[in-house]
C-alpha cells in the first residue's frame, strides 16, 4: 500500500496570516458553517458594476459610410442626379425659385451662356493625360482595396482553418459566459473529524448532484443548496476513486472491507465497486482474486467505457461496470511484469512494471477494454521506476528518469507517443525552472495542472514576479507541440498578483483556474487553444473570509471541478486536528460557488 503523499512544504507564514496575503495586512475572520450564515460571514458581496480583470471589452460599433459629394443618390437615380428632379432636367441653383416650375406671368430666367471656343490640339492632349491619370490611380485605389478585402477574407479562414485547410486549433467549447460572471458561495460542506491521516479522494458532477467522498460512504448534494440527496455508506473508508465517470452517471471506487480501528487506522484497500451518481446506489462490489489466500491490494482504479481497471503493487485487475464480472484478474507473467496501475477516459491504458530486482522496467501498453490484450508497446528508458500516465487520448506520459527532477514535480519529461504503433514520437524534456505541472510518481493516473488536446499539452509556468510594483507573483500557461517537442507562440497570461493552472479541456479549449490575490476573488476561465484569447466564466467574491476559505485548498491535492457556471473545490485528504491557534479558522471538505 502506497502511503499518502506529503503535502508539499509550504513557505514561512505568519500566525494568521492568509495565503497571499501582505505582510502587515490584519488577519482574515471566519467563513462559517454550512447553509446558515455565521457570525463574521455575512451576505456574499455583491457582484461588481465592472466584470473585472478579463472581461471582454464591447467592440465599437461599425462606422457607417459617409454622404461624399454632392446628393446622395437613390435606387434607380441617374448619377449626378439631384433629389426630386426629373430625368433630363437641369440642376437648379439657390434662389431661383422651385425646382422644375415656373410661376405664372413670370418669363423663364435662363443664365447666360458663355461663348463655345474650340479646344486647341496642345489642350486636348493634356486634357487626355490628365483623365488617363485619373483612370490609374483610380485602378491601383480599386486594386488595393480589392487586395485589402481578399486579405481580410484570408485572415478570418485562416481563424477557422489550419495551413492545409484543417480545422483550426481552438473553439468548439461547451462552456459558455454567463450574462453576469460575478459569483456567490452557493454552499460549503464542513471537514469531518478523523483521527488520523484519512483518504477522501473523489469528487464527480452530474447535471442533479455534487457527489464527494465522506467517512465510510459517499454523499450526494443538491447542485444549488448542498443538501443531502443521497447517503451510500460502505464498509470501509474509501481508498481510491476514479476520474472518470460513463456517460450514463456510473463511476468506481475501491475501499477498505472493514471501518478503522485506532490506533492502527488503516485495513487494506481490497474491495471494488461501481456506484450510479444519479440515483445514489451501489451497483456492486467485490474483491478480486489473486494467486495466494489474501485478497489483492489496490492502490488506484480508474474507468473506460465500460471497463473499471484497479492497480497496484499485486497486479491488476478489471471488470465490468454494469455487472462486476471480472474481465481480468491479477498475475505475474514469465517477465515479472504486473500492472501498477491504468490511465482511463477515452482509452485503457496500462503502466506495467517488469523484470527483477536489479533489473526493473516500465512498460507503457494501451489496452483491449474488453480483454486487456494489449494494442502496442512502449518500453520507458532506463531509469525509470514509475509512469504516470497524462492523457489516454494522445497518449502522453510523464516520468522522473534517473530522479533528475528535482524539484518535487515528479516529471523530468514528457513521452508523446504513438498509441497505435508504440513508438516514441517525441521526448519533450520538462524544464524544472519554467513549467509547473505536478505527477505524484508512484500513482499512475495523478498528474495535476496539466492537459492535453489540439495535438498540444498545455502547461503553467513556474510562478515569478509581475511586471508591476504590486504585491504578488504571477504565471502563464504555454503549449508544447506533441509531434516536434517545440514550444509554440502564445501564452495566456494569468494578470498581476495571479496565477493560474489548467483544468481540462472543453472541445479545443483550456479550462483553467486562476488562484487569486488577498483583496480578490478566483476566476475559472475558458481559454481558446489556438490563440490564448480568455473568457471570464466566473469570479467569487473578494470577501476576505471568503478569500481565506478558497485560498486554504492546496492545488497540487485539490479537487477542482467547474460546470454550467458552478466551480467545485475539495480536499482529497484529511488529516488529524492539532488543535493548534492557527486552525481557528473553519475547515471545509468541498466549497461550491455559483453565478446567476
Amino acid at each position: 500500500m502506497t502511503q499518502p503523499p506529503t503535502p508539499p512544504n509550504q513557505p514561512p507564514q505568519q500566525p494568521n496570516q492568509p495565503p497571499n496575503q501582505p505582510p502587515g495586512q490584519p488577519p482574515q475572520g471566519g467563513f462559517g458553517a454550512p447553509q446558515d450564515p455565521p457570525p463574521g460571514f455575512g451576505a456574499p458581496t455583491p457582484p461588481p458594476e465592472n466584470p473585472g480583470y478579463g472581461y471582454p471589452g464591447t467592440p465599437p460599433p461599425a462606422q457607417q459610410p459617409g454622404p461624399g459629394y454632392g446628393y446622395p443618390q437613390a435606387p434607380g437615380q441617374a448619377p449626378g442626379q439631384a433629389p426630386g428632379q426629373a430625368p433630363g432636367q437641369q440642376p437648379y441653383g439657390y434662389g431661383y425659385g422651385y425646382p422644375g416650375q415656373q410661376p405664372q406671368g413670370q418669363p423663364q430666367y435662363l443664365p447666360p451662356q458663355p461663348p463655345k471656343k474650340k479646344l486647341s490640339a496642345q489642350a486636348q492632349i493634356i486634357i487626355a493625360a490628365v483623365v488617363a491619370v485619373v483612370l490609374i490611380v483610380g485602378a491601383g485605389v480599386w486594386f488595393a482595396a480589392g487586395k485589402d478585402d481578399d486579405s481580410k477574407k484570408d485572415q478570418a479562414k485562416s481563424s477557422t482553418e489550419g495551413a492545409n485547410g484543417e480545422k483550426a486549433v481552438g473553439g468548439d467549447g461547451k462552456e459558455k459566459a454567463p450574462e453576469n460572471t460575478s459569483a456567490k458561495v452557493a454552499f460549503q460542506l464542513p471537514q469531518p473529524k478523523v483521527t488520523d491521516v484519512t483518504d477522501v479522494s473523489g469528487s464527480w458532477v452530474t447535471d442533479k448532484a455534487y457527489v464527494k467522498t465522506g467517512i465510510n460512504s459517499v454523499v450526494g448534494y443538491d447542485l444549488a443548496k448542498g443538501t443531502v440527496l443521497w447517503t451510500i455508506p460502505l464498509p470501509g473508508q474509501v481508498c481510491a476513486a476514479s476520474r472518470h465517470m460513463s456517460a450514463d452517471g456510473k463511476t468506481a471506487i475501491a475501499f477498505e472491507a472493514t471501518k478503522r480501528v485506532p490506533p492502527k487506522n488503516y485495513q487494506p484497500c481490497s474491495q471494488v465497486g461501481a456506484i450510479d451518481l444519479n440515483t445514489g446506489k451501489l451497483l456492486w462490489n467485490k474483491a478480486a482474486q489473486g494467486s495466494g489466500d489474501e485478497s489483492p491490494r489496490f492502490n488506484e482504479i480508474t474507468l473506460s467505457g465500460n471497463t473499471v481497471a484497479a492497480g497496484g503493487t499485486d497486479g491488476g485487475a478489471a471488470f465490468d461496470l454494469t455487472t462486476g464480472a471480472v474481465r481480468w484478474k491479477p498475475e505475474v507473467n514469465a517477465e515479472g511484469c504486473y500492472d501498477m496501475g491504468y490511465g482511463g477516459g477515452p482509452a485503457l491504458v496500462a503502466a506495467r512494471k517488469c523484470g527483477d530486482y536489479d533489473n526493473k522496467y516500465v512498460v507503457i501498453q494501451p489496452l483491449n477494454p474488453a480483454t486487456g490484450a494489449p494494442l502496442s508497446s512502449f518500453k520507458m528508458p532506463p531509469g525509470v521506476e514509475y509512469a504516470s500516465i497524462v492523457s489516454t487520448k494522445p497518449l502522453v506520459v510523464a516520468a522522473d528518469v534517473g530522479d533528475t527532477a528535482g524539484d518535487g514535480s515528479g516529471i523530468s519529461d514528457f513521452f508523446s507517443i504513438d498509441e497505435k504503433t508504440g513508438k516514441l514520437i517525441v521526448k519533450i524534456s520538462a524544464d524544472a525552472d519554467r513549467y509547473a505541472a505536478r505527477c505524484h510518481s508512484t500513482e499512475v493516473e495523478s498528474c495535476v495542472h496539466v492537459t492535453a488536446g489540439n495535438g498540444r499539452l498545455y502547461l503553467p509556468t513556474e510562478e515569478h514576479e509581475g511586471s508591476s510594483d504590486a504585491y504578488g507573483d504571477t504565471n502563464e500557461i504555454v503549449s508544447l507541440d506533441l509531434k516536434t517537442g517545440k514550444s509554440l507562440p502564445g501564452k495566456a497570461e494569468a494578470g498581476d498578483r495571479y496565477t493560474m493552472i489548467p483544468l481540462r479541456m472543453d472541445g479545443g479549449n483550456v479550462i483553467a483556474y486562476k488562484t487569486p490575490p488577498y483583496d480578490k476573488g478566483g476566476q475559472i476561465v475558458s481559454i481558446d487553444g489556438g490563440t490564448f484569447e480568455q473568457t471570464v466564466l466566473l469570479e467569487n467574491p473578494a470577501d476576505e473570509s471568503i478569500n481565506d476559505a478558497e485560498t486554504s485548498f492546496s492545488l497540487d491535492y485539490a479537487e477542482i471541478h467547474y460546470t454550467n457556471g458552478r466551480m467545485f473545490m475539495a480536499e482529497s485528504m484529511l488529516s488529524k486536528d492539532t488543535g493548534s491557534s492557527a486552525s481557528d479558522s473553519p475547515s471545509y471538505l468541498a466549497l461550491s460557488f455559483a453565478t446567476g
